[in-house]
């Protein structure tokens, strides 16, 4: 990814730190960091620290055996089946039981989302995935020009990049209103005459300051707050 790019897609991390929700969390399944650390495993060997690697991988393979061998003879339960069976049954287990776990957290992660998200949040997360799908589209737009296809190359990137810097602007502001406001709904609920007073403020100020820049960017905090108010209402009705 080019440098211009860096810094402009809303990472999973910060979106989750943003709506403090486990939101976009991704089930992890075991078998892929074990991929992961074999490919490297082999990269390294191929590299020119391969007699290190090879070494340091054989000597924590043998040292596990035989601390696991001790561990069966002390228990005496490796006298009908070898000690390399046993290992072997053992790390299916305990990856079954790592799996489950971390399906149990995913599962408990997710429902705390469903169970919090608003109608507003739903859109704005549809709104960063379709802004960070802009950033991927124009990565591998980058990666197809570098590999020699120059009659690909983006016109007027500079202003593509900052309209981007603008919309991300924009999403960080709206996510951090509908979190305030779907955090301290229950104070909103109970003093609704002052957050109707506060609404009103912000209207008057954004009809001051609708013709700059900073008049657009409170327009779009003032949608959010209305939309979650509505929703607030809703939810009160019930």
């Amino acid at each position: 990814m080019r440098d211009d790019l860096q810094g402009l897609e809303i990472t999973r991390k910060e979106l989750q730190s943003l709506t403090n929700l486990p939101v976009n969390e991704q089930l992890i399944f075991i078998v892929n960091p074990i991929k992961k650390g074999v490919k490297s495993f082999i990269k390294k060997l191929r590299g020119s620290e391969g007699m290190t690697v090879f070494f340091i991988g054989f000597s924590t393979l043998f040292l596990t055996y035989t601390v696991f061998d001790f561990v069966i003879q002390v228990f005496e339960l490796g006298q009908t089946i070898s000690s390399w069976i046993l290992l072997i049954i053992f790390c299916f287990l305990l990856g079954g039981i790592i799996q489950s776990i971390l399906f149990i957290v995913w599962k408990k992660k997710t429902h705390i989302v469903k169970s919090k998200i608003t109608n507003s949040l739903k859109i704005l997360l549809e709104d960063v995935e379709r802004y960070n799908a802009v950033i991927k589209a124009i990565d591998i737009n980058d990666q197809i020009e570098a590999a020699g296809n120059k009659d690909v190359s983006i016109k007027e990137r500079k202003r593509i990049l900052e309209a981007l810097r603008f919309t991300r602007a924009d999403l960080v502001r709206a996510l951090m209103t509908e979190r305030i406001l779907r955090e301290n709904k229950r104070f909103i609920l109970n003093n609704t005459e002052l957050f109707a007073n506060n609404l009103t403020n912000l209207i008057a100020l954004q009809v001051t300051e609708q013709a700059t820049e900073h008049g657009r960017l409170l327009n779009e905090a003032l949608q959010i707050a209305l939309d979650v108010q509505h929703e607030m209402g809703r939810l009160q009705n019930r």
